[in-house]
């Protein structure tokens, strides 16, 4: 039997931030431009949204380094 809880789902392969939003950017873009099926633009959509997700992911993960820095180094201020 499959075991079909969340947890057991693929993971998106590791991508860079850079290459998320570039790819983001060209999926907006053709989605903007129309001329495409339904069916394309809800696949485009649902792509756009994972790479979304994972923009934040990274822009969360640097907020966090961002504020342990000031953090240790006011922390470490006489």
């Amino acid at each position: 039997m499959t075991d079909t809880t969340p947890n057991s789902a693929p993971e998106e392969p590791e991508i860079t931030y850079e290459a998320a939003r570039d790819e983001l950017v060209e999926i907006v873009t053709r989605l903007e431009s129309g001329g495409i099926s339904l069916a394309e633009t809800m696949t485009l959509w649902e792509r756009g949204e994972k790479l979304a997700d994972i923009c934040q992911s990274w822009l969360n993960g640097a907020r966090a380094r961002i504020e342990a820095a000031r953090s240790d180094a006011e922390t470490a201020q006489p």
